[in-house]
């Protein structure tokens, strides 16, 4: 029997792939909580005890035993799962259940043996319209796992729907992997308290769609929800965009203008980039936080506004704070709470789901019928750092599904053709790529609590200590040592 590479990475997924949807559009998301999880269970001979163990795990379950009964059940409207059990067709039957398989808004689970798989019509239907396939006999709950992370990410990826407003570079909370798990389950905790939370994490892993994330999940999740990109407003004009001013304030002021911050009364106000602050703004924040109070410039009248400050950057602020280039006041009023992006690199698996994902969602920008990557192609994709971690892989997938010139994408068409099958590595850079990998997953998960993750690891703390030097592994500095040490596991 074959099994999912995908349960090797994760302990469990939520029944309704509720993991996967957090940057769901809220219409979306209201349609998936107001209604049961439709799944469509296509199949010769139905097994019963399967189709009873799905409705006791809360699907809606739709049998059918041909293609064209499965027609009538297919709901247009309605993302949900699929399963067909290929094994129980005859091969003359194989070639009429594409149509079916092609549905956009069903996530595809195969049943197939290995000598169904012999057959190259059931390779092209799995690898062009199936999620995932499995060999039986398979456990209920591996298929009802694979079904609902299907669930999920069809749910993510119907092409009816608009993308949120707010959402830069089309990018979509997707993962699988252990620290993305963690991060889910974070976001979920911290949503539902008003401290302020501090998002630290590389370039391109997605700081503003977590902030957008906790936002959603909130009791402010009905009122504004107010981005702004500290590094993008030149200085001088930082503080009126920030807290407004009155007509007469200065030069050119011909109306009163709302600040930011007052825009976001009620809601949450997202500050990416807060390392970019320059010194005096950073000041006049900090006295926000302290009285809940602003004064437009040109004002004197103190307004009270009540937002929640979510703040992000890329920015080692430890050292910023040791070289008086941010206030270490200002740091601890913003990191009450703080989540740790995981970088693309530290994601395994998660960098192939991520690619078909962007695919799916992109492919229509090229004429022909693009079906996937080839395996040159996927392993390029494992063998490159990704220095702009998730906004980097957008781009070059976009870029390989315009310049493609055949149905596969070559790991030439995304210009990582150096990294596909040229890459020599002798058995000692092997072990400390292998070792540096698993030093950097154990910190992630336990958000560098050098102690935890030691213990993981089954080595000393000053072992690890020195493995981290070895291997070019920063420690943070001890003012986020504490973050949710009350509160759970922490995100990656």
């Amino acid at each position: 029997m074959r099994e999912s590479p995908h349960l090797t990475q994760v302990a469990s997924v939520a029944a309704a792939g509720s993991h996967l949807s957090l940057a769901v559009p809220r219409q979306r998301a209201a349609a998936v909580r107001g209604v049961e999880r439709q799944l469509l269970y296509l199949a010769r001979r139905p097994d019963e005890t399967l189709i009873a163990h799905l409705k006791s795990r809360g699907w809606q379950v739709a049998a059918a035993r041909s293609a064209h009964e499965l027609g009538r059940l297919v709901k247009p409207d309605i993302a949900g799962a699929g399963i067909v059990d290929l094994a129980s067709f005859a091969p003359r039957d194989i070639g009429g259940l594409e149509a079916s398989l092609r549905q956009q808004q069903v996530g595809w689970i195969a049943l197939a043996t290995s000598e169904r798989l012999d057959d190259p019509l059931v390779r092209r239907l799995v690898r062009h319209y199936c999620f995932d396939f499995v060999k039986p006999p398979v456990a209920h709950a591996t298929i009802d796992y694979l079904a609902g992370h299907a669930f999920g990410m069809v749910t993510l990826c119907d092409p009816e729907l608009p993308p949120p407003a707010s959402e830069a570079g089309d990018e979509e909370m997707v993962g699988t992997c252990e620290a993305m798990q963690q991060l889910f389950r974070t976001i979920r905790k911290v949503a539902n308290t008003d401290a302020s939370v501090f998002i630290a994490g590389e370039s391109g892993t997605g700081k503003e769609l977590t902030a957008l994330a906790i936002h959603e999940r909130s009791p402010r999740r009905k009122a504004p929800f107010m981005p702004i990109n500290c590094g993008a407003i030149p200085h001088h004009l930082l503080q009126s965009e920030l807290f407004g001013y009155e007509r007469g304030a200065f030069t050119g002021a011909n109306q009163r203008k709302i600040g930011r911050v007052e825009a976001a009364d009620g809601g949450t106000l997202f500050l990416d980039e807060i390392g970019d602050l320059p010194l005096e703004s950073q000041a006049s924040l900090l006295r926000f936080l302290q009285e809940g109070k602003i004064e437009r410039l040109g004002g004197r009248e103190s307004i009270p506004v009540d937002v929640r400050i979510v703040s992000a950057t890329h920015v080692d602020l430890d050292s910023a704070m040791r070289e008086g280039q941010f206030r270490a006041d200002l740091f601890h009023r913003l990191c009450v709470l703080r989540v740790d992006e995981p970088p693309l690199r530290a994601r395994g698996r998660d960098i192939e789901i991520l690619a078909y994902h962007i695919l799916h969602k992109f492919k229509t920008d090229n004429a022909r019928k693009i079906r996937g990557f080839t395996p040159s192609a996927i392993e390029a994709l494992y063998n490159y750092n990704w220095p702009g971690n998730v906004r980097e892989l957008i781009n070059r997938v976009r870029r390989a599904i315009v310049m493609a010139e055949n149905k596969l994408i070559s790991a030439d068409d995304l210009d990582l053709a150096n990294y596909a099958g040229q890459q020599t590595m002798t058995l000692t850079q092997a072990r400390e790529a292998a070792e540096k990998r698993a030093i950097e997953a154990a910190l992630l998960r336990h958000r560098h609590r050098l102690n935890e993750a030691a213990v993981d690891l089954n080595i000393s703390r000053v072992t690890l200590y020195r493995l981290m030097g070895v291997h070019g592994l920063r420690e943070p500095g001890g003012a986020d040592k504490g973050a949710f040490a009350a509160d759970g596991p922490a995100p990656g």
